[in-house]
């Protein structure tokens, strides 16, 4: 199954257009990873993927009971999150 779900990732609409990465690319193939069991290559596939499923997780916690997760700790998440993404992202593009 896993397999079947490997051999047919979304392509990168972004980068099918630009060229170039997104601020994204590597989330699916290191959450492949991930769940295959390989964290180090998951890691430097994607870094912020562990970051970004805690967010996705708290988001949906928030949605079912709006008071499980406080609005404040979870914009500061939110913004620590997206900050890593962006750093992982000029990162990418600087070493490229």
């Amino acid at each position: 199954m896993e397999k079947i779900l490997e051999n047919n990732l979304f392509p990168c609409l972004y980068k099918t257009m630009l060229g170039i990465d997104c601020p994204i690319c590597g989330f699916q193939r290191s959450f492949f990873l991930f769940l295959n069991g390989d964290f180090i290559e998951s890691f430097k596939m994607y870094p912020p993927l562990l970051p970004s499923l805690l967010l996705i997780v708290a988001f949906v916690l928030k949605l079912l009971n709006r008071r499980i997760i406080n609005i404040k700790y979870f914009t500061a998440y939110a913004t620590l999150v997206l900050s890593i993404i962006i750093i992982n992202y000029i990162l990418k593009i600087s070493c490229t």
